[in-house]
Parts: structure tokens; C-alpha cells; sequence
């Protein structure tokens, strides 16, 4: 596998896959695909690949529980899933009641808190907020004014957090206090006026470089902590999703990707659209922290 090259390792058809996580518990990468929805796994080591379908209208992002299984941030709110067994159960109704709202993309940090961000499906309108979810599955709405939130995420000496609301063209940075589970200070991190696509989910690696798939711009970018472009790895598609490291040495980069909207003339022209890709950047990642509740 080329560091430069992406491979595709497993010809998964995604609508709109996205958020790939690997779990050491079963040395698996695990990713949904939003709009069927599903949540899938992929075995590297046997080429095993599993598909969990969810019942519901969409499924936005996920996240690890350290009790075992998973939490699912699906259209009106935060579900408990348990791939062994089949259980699945709201465990904190959220914006329920707003008519086409859905939750989007999430992650925890490393105390196990959840920060989930919301957004209406099909109107693009800021009408959506970003959330932290304790332990306990109390909700704090952080702030409001969101369109469609991604690229949550945070340095790994947890005093920063990154974020985006890809309409807006910006991944914004902010000082997080993990003790506290607060953030202020926002600022831009990385404005994508002249990119060729716009911010969707990321990954960080062990030095603090962020990798974003630039949606719509056929690439992943590495930014340095002062958000200049470090590496650009082009694609064989135009919807890259999101990234995340993964093997037992946190060495491959994984890439979801989307076939969603795309024309036959397009789909033609990219027959590797909704497949899972990788590469080997030369480079580590970091386990990913699960919930606490």
C-alpha cells in the first residue's frame, strides 16, 4: 500500500459512507453509511465485511462505549446498539421534536463525553446546534446557528478542539478545557476560500496534524497545527467523507467516501465512488476514546 497512492480496500458501495473508526476490541474498522443506514465493520486480516442495518430515517455518527457496543446519533437522537446481540435502544431523545432535524457528526473526548452537533436534513439553513453529552446522557447545548456540523475533533494534549460547518467553507479551532468540558477563544483554523472542495469529517495524528476529506475536492489535506497545507493526497473520487486511522498500529488511513448525488455520467466516471480506501501515509494515528456512559 502507497503513501501517496490510495487503494480501495473494500468495494463497500456506500451511499454516503462515513465515520471510520477502528476498534481495538476487535482489531475491526467500523463506518456507517448514513442514508441506507447501516453500520458495517471490515476485518483487514480475513477481508470479512459485515453490514448491521439500523432502523430509522439516518444515522450521523457514532462512537465506541466502554460498557461494550456502540452509541448511534440517528435522526431524533442518541441510541445504545449492540452488534452481538441486536439491541437497540434511544437512550436520550434529542431535537426529536423538530421537524426534520437528524443528528450529524460526533466524537468523544478523553473523559467520554460526546459532542454531537445537529442540522436539518434537506434544507441548508443554520438551524441546527452543537451539543455535549455527558456520561449520564444529560445534554448541554454549547451554541446554535449550525448548518451542517463535521470534523469534530480534538489535539492530542486535549487543549484544543476543531470543528466545522461545511457550507460556511471553515474549520474553526477553540481552547477546550477537558476538566471542564468547556471551549472558547473560536477562531479560524483553516479558511477554504480557493480549495477546490469544502470541510468534512477528520482525523489527527500523533503530531498534531489534521487530515480533512475535502468534499467535493477529489483529495485529503494534512494542516499543521498553524493550518497550512502540509500533504495533499489526491483521490479517484469527488465526495471524500471522512478519515481514521487504523491496523494495530494506528498506520493506515482510512477513507470513507460517497456516491450520493452523483450523476451516471459522474458515476461512470468514478466507479470507486462509495468504496472504503486507504493508505499507509508514513504516519501514525491514535486510538479513538469511547463513551462513558
Amino acid at each position: 500500500m502507497s503513501a501517496q497512492t490510495p487503494e480501495v480496500v473494500l468495494e463497500s458501495r456506500d451511499s454516503l459512507g462515513e465515520v471510520p473508526v477502528w476498534c481495538m476490541r476487535t482489531s475491526q474498522l467500523w463506518w456507517i453509511d448514513v442514508r441506507k443506514p447501516n453500520i458495517q465493520s471490515f476485518d483487514p486480516s480475513t477481508g470479512r465485511h459485515q453490514v448491521y442495518p439500523l432502523k430509522g430515517r439516518s444515522v450521523g455518527s457514532w462512537a465506541l462505549r466502554a460498557r461494550g457496543g456502540m452509541i448511534l446519533s440517528m435522526h431524533d437522537g442518541v441510541y445504545g446498539f449492540d452488534p452481538v446481540t441486536g439491541e437497540f435502544n434511544r437512550l436520550l431523545a434529542l431535537e426529536a421534536e423538530i421537524d426534520g432535524h437528524r443528528l450529524n457528526d460526533g466524537r468523544c473526548d478523553r473523559l467520554g463525553r460526546f459532542w454531537v452537533g445537529t442540522m436539518h436534513d434537506t434544507v441548508r439553513q443554520p438551524t441546527g446546534s452543537f451539543y455535549r453529552i455527558e456520561s449520564d446522557l444529560k445534554p448541554k447545548k454549547i451554541f446554535g446557528e449550525v448548518n451542517i456540523p463535521n470534523s469534530t475533533l480534538f489535539s492530542p494534549d486535549d487543549r484544543l478542539m476543531y470543528w466545522a460547518d461545511t457550507p460556511a467553507g471553515k474549520i474553526w479551532v477553540f481552547d477546550f478545557d477537558i476538566d471542564a468540558g468547556t471551549i472558547s477563544n473560536r477562531r479560524v483554523f483553516r479558511d477554504f476560500a480557493g480549495h477546490p472542495g469544502l470541510p468534512d469529517g477528520s482525523a489527527i495524528d500523533v503530531d498534531g496534524c489534521v487530515w480533512n476529506a475535502e468534499y467535493g475536492g477529489s483529495r485529503i489535506v494534512r494542516y499543521t497545527p498553524a493550518g497550512k497545507i502540509d500533504r495533499v493526497i489526491e483521490l479517484p473520487v469527488s465526495q471524500p467523507t471522512c478519515c481514521a486511522f487504523g491496523g494495530d498500529q494506528f498506520d493506515t488511513l482510512y477513507i470513507t467516501t460517497a456516491s450520493q448525488k452523483l450523476s451516471p455520467e459522474a458515476l461512470a466516471n468514478q466507479p470507486l465512488a462509495g468504496h472504503l480506501l486507504a493508505i499507509r501515509p508514513g504516519v501514525c494515528g491514535m486510538p479513538e476514546p469511547s463513551f462513558a456512559g
